[in-house]
């Protein structure tokens, strides 16, 4: 398994780790990456990476879904960002051939933070 360490700078982000996971797994042998974050307040989504405004839309329709205002039992005042990260996720599995990603054109790899600004651990594993 390869861990890589991804720094987020504010409460909620949408960070493109596309680099970072491409090097990586970069010539090395398989079929698939598997990617994990072990974290109950992040995410991994898959998305395009060419316009902003795409993932700022994300990040504004999670907001207005799951408002941190909301009157929340969770007394750790950030029930927000458990929910958030649950309904995106906290793994992916990306095709994976002739050491690369193999992703759409406008295709990239977020980590969505949504309790930071933190330093997060990115699991990968090549299967073959």
């Amino acid at each position: 398994m390869i861990e890589i360490k991804v720094r987020t700078a504010s409460r909620v982000e949408a960070r493109s780790i596309t680099g970072e996971v491409a090097q990586a797994v970069k010539n090395k042998e398989g079929s698939a990456v598997s990617l994990f974050v072990p974290h109950t307040t992040c995410g991994l989504l898959i998305n395009e990476d060419a316009d902003p405004a795409v993932i700022g839309d994300i990040l504004d329709a999670l907001n207005r879904l799951v408002p941190r205002s909301h009157s929340y039992k969770h007394a750790e005042g950030n029930a927000d960002a458990h929910i958030k990260s649950s309904l995106i996720g906290h793994s992916l599995l990306v095709p994976f051939s002739d050491g690369s990603l193999v992703l759409g054109t406008w295709q990239g790899i977020f980590l969505m933070e949504f309790d930071g600004p933190r330093e997060r651990k990115v699991q990968i594993s090549v299967l073959k």
